[in-house]
């Protein structure tokens, strides 16, 4: 199912666990690297991430990770999926660190969810934003099929994504604000939250990315 995948390995995030849900998912192989000529042959790619945001823009950037997820995504137009720092990598800047630049693929910012944090009773939100909570499909994608609106995914972050162009959110979630948790164009999909963690739904939205053409 799918060809093979390359998770790009660039130091930051539990690529391991990715790699093993997309086996488990039904690829047919799936290579941790940040080897260009793997990623070049890959049918697929995934770009995962977790820490800090500005160690993460680094490592990208010193390995060339950047320009071998345009290639894949510009040149080679493969289907693409970005998962958690990787989504947010994405965007423009982000508000971590006093604010760090960040790919500028997808317009929009990261936002800090701030140090008062309230639910729409005026319940106070822990910081950062871990555990489970439900997606609203704000547009139908592929790789929502057979999955509910509304079905619950595993989140885990401090700072948020907020997009420009407000058709790319294909997906959003409440917490005190609400957030982009997943957005789309052509043939990338970027979430907010971990597919690897996130059971039944989250193993779904593999399995459809492994099968995904790379249109909308």
């Amino acid at each position: 199912m799918g060809g093979s995948v390359a998770v790009i390995d660039y130091g930051m995030g539990n690529l391991h666990s990715v790699a093993s849900a997309l086996e488990y998912a039904g690829a047919e192989a799936v290579h941790v690297s940040c080897d260009p000529a793997v990623l070049r042959a890959a049918d697929r790619v995934v770009f995962p991430g977790v820490g800090a945001i500005r160690d993460c823009m680094a490592e990208i950037r010193r390995l060339g990770c950047d320009e071998l997820l345009q290639t894949a995504l510009m040149e080679q137009h493969k289907p693409v999926l970005a998962i958690c720092v990787g989504m947010q990598a994405l965007l423009d800047s982000s508000e971590e660190n006093g604010g760090v630049p960040c790919l500028g693929l997808l317009g929009g910012e990261v936002r800090f969810f701030g140090e008062d944090l309230r639910d729409a009773e005026g319940g106070r939100l822990k910081v950062p934003h871990m555990g489970w909570n439900e997606v609203r499909q704000t547009r139908p994608h592929p790789l929502w099929a057979g999955i509910d609106d509304g079905a619950r995914f595993y989140f885990v972050h401090s700072y948020y994504v907020h997009a420009a162009d407000r058709g790319l959110v294909a997906g959003s979630v409440d917490y005190g604000v609400t957030i982009d948790a997943a957005l789309a164009r052509d043939n990338l999909f970027a979430v907010q939250f971990h597919p690897e963690k996130s059971h039944t739904a989250g193993l779904t939205l593999l399995r459809n990315f492994l099968t995904w053409d790379g249109s909308c």
